[in-house]
């Protein structure tokens, strides 16, 4: 009996049923049996056009015997010798011999022998091999191949080529012999992760074991070799030994070799796998520079499904890009995603996104990205780890959270150690809940509550963020408290009015006290302590909507609709600017001659967390008018849907100012003009703003240190007052969007459908196999890997110009960024990213293109950055196969090359 188990990849094989019709040479000996009478039995068999698989004949019953009560089978037609023991099952057929169970189109049984054959039948109408052998021993995992035999009795039989399939892997071609109930001599089988043997097909490359035994735990080969497109290589092994057992495996990394034109040649990505257990592994790298340089990493990947999943990386790297006997250049990094299953843990999350080290590590490190452009060009790193809480039936939610924000140009780093958020949701207190009757006005008052805490450092620069004097003397802290009033309500029914007052009260437990310490020394202490300090501000507003209709008749267009929503507001608050206030103080500098005496405001709150009451009484009218023009299209007379269509023309143009009736001069700010809009079905945005100063500014020429200089001098006297119109002091224009055949030819379940999309996507992520979250994970490692060859080619478009005037000289931009790929054929994809400045006239630095081509089972990428800093070129040739990625070829030259580099 054959037991014969492939395996690939640590775990068992999957055998696929949807094996291609092609002939293969079957045993020698299978003779098709001629039509004979069995004289000792009550039925006959005739057997004709048995390829065709037809039922001609059959048994009507069946000889009682020993080996009938062994053996029980089923099939179309059915042959008993009895003279020579061996019996025939052609058509659907299938054996079972306790827990063994075959099924093929052809089943020869030779009781004397105790011998099983199988194979499959050529149809005679289509020329194919049908009714392959499928082959099954208790819990086993089922094997296909296009013949078979063994003995029943022994245990022992031989496999003709096989086919079998598990996580990606296939084993096909050669032959394996059942030994024992333990192991199989396999020959000349070829391992591969190309799909073409499911279809019958010789794969595009694969690794051809002419010897082996397989065990339960373990593959021993003999000598094994590479063959590509059919052709073996010269590059093989005279023995090998594979673990495979169905949990994690650890094992050695091989490393890649190479080059670098300043580190010199190196020794990349070697160490060590370790599968910890079932939830999680770890994988430790390094890389070697024959300069002394070198690169360390660790990364885990832990999972517990419907709990919690994520990966944690840690990478250090010490560079000799100086001179000799300078010391070298040290940077880290860590990183560290975590994201939890919402029902995992009902009413609470946790979620942290890590992404902080060195401003230069990707600088230095750019092989720890495979010098991925944006993130060698990116000038920010930003972290959070938050945790929240919701109270069911309850308006309570709290939320914690740590976080971190860096500039790497600047070399600074922000960090909240951490930040709390207490917050009540609107509720209204004076409404009954077993109220059935229409609101009175005082239950329609809303009230809520906001609670913010943090323990901030600003702006602090690299070299001190680990001293002992940090987190000591330069963290500053502060609670502040928000609590809204409002009410809203319908007035006149055409008019919403609304009220609001909103009380801000901060808590700090540190100020500062400012003093010169000489003529024209100002000094700043912080002084330790608990102070309060609060402020409230009031507002109330008034708008409606105001509808105008234009029909047309005898035409494409059936009429024009005018939005215009305006609104009035009012808004008062105090000055809390006033020496009268306790936290308001004034210092005068102690001047002897020749120094002129100093004096400074300032406010005790000067760089707190969350600053002081603001200065200045204001007591105005803000107005606000917003506009929406849309059109709306007859339907044509050949729609099957005579519904009539709608276009928006315009779908905001607002205007707003303020006037401050408590200024003693300047009242009205700058006029503000915004707008949007969509194009070609929203398929292209434009939007826009604009700001118009409305006061008469003056320039006016002075002297300074014996040179001419130009300085500006606003009048509160309104330009429409001399016949002009107001100053446009900036202007800002984008256009942008993204143009591809999905564009053109939307979905038909429409964009309401996006978001249940999504949840499916995020359920159907959730119940991933190991093989789906394997191939994720690479993913993720390597966004660049994958190409969607499905969408024929994909533009996007961003044009921005903006315009500033100072009076005194005026900045304009004006860039346009192309990005997009197209596929030339079916295998064929140009990606490319571009910045052009039609200001300057030439193209950014941080051009790129990128060539894909779909080599079935391999992948071949270029990638070239052809002028620049970052100038450099990639060429790789790579197996899709998560399992074999380290089979692969690459030429690369990258931006180190550069004659600039160390500059």
């Amino acid at each position: 009996m054959v037991n014969i188990i492939a395996y690939a990849n640590n775990s068992r094989a999957v055998i696929k049923r949807s094996v291609a019709d092609t002939i293969i040479k079957l045993d020698s000996n299978r003779r098709l049996p001629k039509p004979t009478k069995d004289r000792n039995s009550n039925s006959t068999s005739a057997i004709k056009n048995a390829g065709s698989g037809k039922l001609i004949a059959s048994d009507t019953s069946k000889k009682k015997s020993d080996m009938n009560t062994e053996i029980k089978d089923i099939a179309d037609s059915s042959y008993n010798d009895v003279k020579t023991g061996i019996s025939y099952r052609i058509g659907n057929a299938r054996v079972t011999y306790g827990d063994f169970e075959l099924d093929a189109e052809y089943i020869r049984i030779d009781r004397k022998k105790h011998l099983i054959f199988a194979s499959g039948l050529r149809d005679k109408k289509t020329g194919r091999y049908i009714g392959r052998p499928i082959s099954k021993q208790g819990k086993d995992e089922p094997i296909t191949s296009d013949s078979l035999l063994f003995n029943y009795e022994t245990k022992r039989g031989n496999t003709w080529n096989i086919y079998t399939q598990q996580d990606g892997n296939y084993i096909s071609h050669g032959q394996a012999k059942k030994l024992n109930e333990e192991e199989v001599a396999l020959a000349n089988v070829i391992f591969s992760a190309c799909d073409k043997p499911s279809r019958g097909e010789d794969p595009d490359y694969g690794i051809v074991i002419t010897k082996g035994i397989g065990e339960p735990k373990r593959i021993i080969s003999g000598p094994a070799y590479l063959m590509i497109e059919g052709i073996p290589l010269p590059i093989g092994v005279p023995f090998g030994f594979f673990p495979k057992t169905d949990t994690r495996s650890s094992g050695v990394i091989i490393p890649t070799f190479g080059e670098d034109a300043t580190l010199g040649f190196f020794l990349r990505d070697f160490g060590y796998y370790i599968g910890i257990n079932d939830y999680m592994d770890l994988t430790n790298l390094g890389t070697y520079y024959s300069n002394g340089s070198y690169e360390v990493s660790s990364s885990m990947n832990y999972m517990k499904r419907y709990k919690y999943n994520g990966n944690v990386a840690l990478s250090y790297g010490s560079h000799n890009y100086a001179l000799p006997g300078d010391p070298p250049a040290r940077d880290f990094h860590i990183n560290w995603q975590h994201s939890q299953n919402p029902n995992a843990s009902p009413g609470s999350t946790f979620s942290a996104s890590v992404n902080a080290g060195t401003s230069s590590f990707y600088r230095n490190n750019p092989a720890s990205t495979g010098y991925n452009l944006q993130q060698l060009t990116q000038n920010a790193l930003r972290s959070s780890i938050s945790y929240s809480k919701t109270w069911p039936g309850s308006p309570f939610n709290l939320t914690t959270s740590l976080s971190h924000s860096q500039d790497l140009t600047q070399k600074t780093v922000s960090l909240e150690l951490p930040n709390v958020n207490f917050s009540m949701a609107s509720i209204n207190p004076f409404d009954k809940k077993d109220r059935v009757d229409e609101q009175k006005w005082y239950q329609k008052i809303t009230v809520a509550y906001t609670m913010t805490a943090t323990n901030r450092i600003n702006n602090l620069p690299e070299s001190e963020l680990f001293k002992k004097e940090t987190l000591t003397k330069k963290m500053q802290n502060g609670i502040q408290h928000s609590i809204p009033v409002g009410l809203n309500f319908n007035l006149l029914k055409y008019f919403q009015f609304n009220v609001n007052t909103n009380y801000t009260e901060r808590w700090y437990f540190q100020s500062i006290n400012e003093h010169f310490a000489r003529a024209d020394s100002l000094v700043i202490d912080t002084i330790p302590g608990f102070k309060r300090v609060g402020n409230y501000n009031m507002s109330a507003g008034i708008s409606t909507k105001v509808y105008g209709i234009l029909n047309f008749k005898n035409s494409k267009i059936k009429a024009i609709r005018h939005v215009i929503t305006p609104s009035v507001g009012f808004s008062y608050s105090p000055d809390y600017s006033g020496l009268d206030r306790p936290y308001n103080r004034l210092i005068v500098s102690n001047a002897t001659v020749p120094y002129p005496v100093v004096y400074q405001r300032y406010s005790i709150y000067n760089g707190a967390v969350y600053g002081g009451p603001g200065g200045g009484k204001q007591a105005g009218i803000s107005l606000s008018v917003d506009n929406n023009l849309e059109a709306k299209i007859r339907a044509k007379s050949t729609d099957s849907v005579q519904d009539d269509r709608k276009i928006q023309l315009l779908q905001s143009l607002s205007f707003n100012t303020f006037y401050n009736f408590a200024a003693d001069s300047l009242n009205l700010s700058p006029i503000a003009v915004s707008g949007h809009t969509g194009l070609f079905h929203d398929k292209i945005n434009v939007s826009f703003s604009a700001n118009f100063d409305p006061y008469v500014t003056q320039v006016r020429d002075s002297i300074s240190n014996g040179q001419m200089a130009k300085y500006i001098r606003q009048i509160n006297r309104y330009t429409w007052q001399d016949g002009k119109i107001p100053m446009l002091t900036n202007f800002s224009l984008s256009i942008g969007g993204s143009l591809n055949p999905a564009a053109f030819h939307p979905s038909q379940n429409g964009d309401n459908n996006n978001n249940n999309s999504t949840a499916a996507r995020i359920n159907s992520l959730a119940n991933a196999t190991a093989q789906q979250r394997q191939s994720l994970a690479l993913l993720n490692s390597d966004p660049s890997a994958y190409i969607d060859f499905n969408i024929p080619w994909n533009l996007t478009l961003n044009y921005n110009f903006s315009y500033s005037n100072a009076y005194i000289s005026s900045q304009t931009a004006n860039t346009i960024m192309l990005s997009g790929d197209v596929s030339l054929t079916a295998k064929w994809k140009v990606q490319f990213n571009t910045n052009y400045d039609l200001k300057v006239g030439q193209l950014s630095s941080a051009t790129s293109f990128a060539i894909y081509r779909d080599l079935h089972c391999w992948d071949l990428s270029i990638q070239w950055l052809p002028f620049g800093y970052f100038k450099s070129y990639n060429v790789t040739l790579r197996v899709k196969s998560a399992v074999l990625q380290a089979l692969k070829l690459s030429k690369r030259s990258d931006y180190t090359s550069n004659a600039n580099f160390n500059q």
